[in-house]
């Protein structure tokens, strides 16, 4: 059987303009060929096997027609295509080794051409996050989501490498939980600066609005009107998450931070992780309390900035409850350090009583949330700032009392009972080897709802906007 697709017409484009890349000739071929090539690819992105070369190279040549042809229909990133282009005609000449795809990252700059409603043509190998671990060589077409609101609100939280994506079609490595197009999971040769990253907000809204609803549903949750409409409402919901992502994202090197909050190359008990990735949600939560507050005091407000008032509100709904709703019960419970992070949000919320759970019902006291998720935010960054003045070892522990002060550790926990002295005295690798695969274990009221969520959870998976 051969894996080489058959030859189309010499029109590719079939018509088509980049509004309807997808129904033509050369994205299906473009398609077609590129999932026949990752049957034939290693983990490493190579074809290993020398007889299966003629068959790669009949893929690659029509990979490289495909992208040739759909080429014009893309003018603002046609230098990406033809680097793209000179790429795999290498790969090919090289005999398929571990691909090298530098040339053509470096020409691909999504981030200069932030306007809604423009698409690019993708083509990589690489792995993808939350997806497939293997550099394969995906496709993608992709809309930005760039609406005048957000142009405005970048100039005050300006975020220079942040893109903000619609998924059109894809390959199989993106019919997973993948919600990301990130530089450094291209395979090439050596790190250049990354100089963008890219959120799938259309992905993040669908399975958000699939899991809140089934969730409230669950909880007998009586949404408030603004949060429900959410549910409804795909295309509102997406411009929730770019406003969210858009200052989440940029939080992550601003603030008092422990040097490098990440630890890059370094390895940190994963709870660590956690209040990172929450500090930054709670970041963003803070900042739309404070436009809605702004917002809400003038009778002089623009479109853009009443777009912008009514979507910082939406924006502390999704993130409590996607926080608490998706977070926590998503993934496997091996160092989940997003599930901790829902998990601590909701027994934080509960323990200052403005998150109720009484006679099997959900319920907030909704005028008092803010200010409490607000302190959740101050406790956080007041960790950092101590941070600063403190052994790493020693921020560590700090952290571990932040979260076992709202989140009950394992019973068999070493870090809970306290570390022995040998642990204490010696290298940091022995206090993260302590820390147990599931620190933190689910509560009763999250085992039952992750049981009765299951179903729902695993029915996102490679979820679209139009679903």
């Amino acid at each position: 059987m051969t894996l080489t697709t058959p030859a189309l017409d010499s029109d590719l484009l079939a018509g088509c303009d980049a509004a309807s890349a997808e129904r033509s000739p050369a994205w299906v071929q473009l398609k077609r060929a590129t999932i026949a090539l990752q049957s034939l690819q290693a983990k490493d992105g190579s074809v290993p096997d020398a007889a299966a070369h003629d068959a790669a190279a009949a893929l690659v040549a029509d990979i490289v027609a495909a992208i040739t042809a759909l080429a014009p229909l893309f003018p603002h990133d046609a230098a990406y295509l033809t680097a793209s282009v000179s790429d795999f005609e290498r790969w090919r000449s090289e005999g398929f080794g571990v691909p090298d795809f530098l040339d053509s990252l470096v020409a691909f700059q999504p981030q200069q051409q932030r306007i809604d409603g423009i698409r690019h043509l993708v083509v990589f190998p690489m792995y993808t996050q939350n997806g497939s671990p293997d550099r394969h060589v995906e496709a993608l077409l992709v809309e930005t989501i760039w609406p005048e609101f957000i142009a405005r609100l970048e100039t005050e939280y300006t975020n220079r490498l942040f893109v903000s994506l619609r998924l059109v079609d894809f390959t199989p490595g993106y019919d997973t939980n993948s919600a990301v197009l990130f530089p450094e999971t291209v395979a090439m040769r050596e790190i250049p600066p990354f100089t963008w990253g890219a959120i799938f907000q259309d992905r993040e809204a669908a399975r958000y609005r699939r899991v809140v609803r089934a969730a409230s549903e669950i909880t007998k949750l009586d949404l408030p009107a603004e949060a429900a409409r959410m549910l409804d409402d795909q295309a509102l919901t997406e411009r929730t998450f770019v406003m969210w992502d858009l200052i989440h994202d940029r939080t992550h090197m601003r603030g008092d931070l422990p040097f490098d909050p990440f630890m890059i190359k370094q390895r940190m008990p994963f709870f660590l992780y956690s209040l990172e990735e929450l500090r930054c949600d709670l970041t963003a939560f803070r900042e739309c309390v404070a436009i809605q507050q702004r917002l809400s005091a003038r009778d002089d407000r623009d479109a853009a900035e009443a777009a912008m008032l009514e979507h910082a509100k939406l924006v502390q709904y999704a993130v409590i409850f996607d926080r608490i709703f998706r977070f926590a019960i998503t993934g496997s419970r091996v160092r989940n350090y997003d599930g901790l992070g829902g998990q601590l949000l909701f027994a934080w919320l509960h323990q200052r009583g403005v998150l109720h759970w009484t006679d099997t019902a959900l319920a907030f006291d909704w005028d008092e949330v803010p200010a409490a998720v607000v302190a959740l935010a101050d406790a956080i960054d007041e960790l950092y700032w101590r941070s600063i003045d403190r052994p790493k070892t020693a921020h560590w522990l700090a952290a571990y009392d932040l979260v076992r002060g709202v989140v009950t550790p394992h019973p068999a926990s070493q870090w809970n009972r306290g570390l022995p002295d040998e642990i204490l005295a010696g290298a940091p690798k022995g206090y993260t080897d302590a820390v147990l695969d599931d620190e933190f274990p689910l509560s009763m009221f999250f085992e039952a709802l992750e049981k009765k969520m299951r179903p729902v959870i695993a029915s996102t998976e490679g979820i679209r906007g139009t679903d």
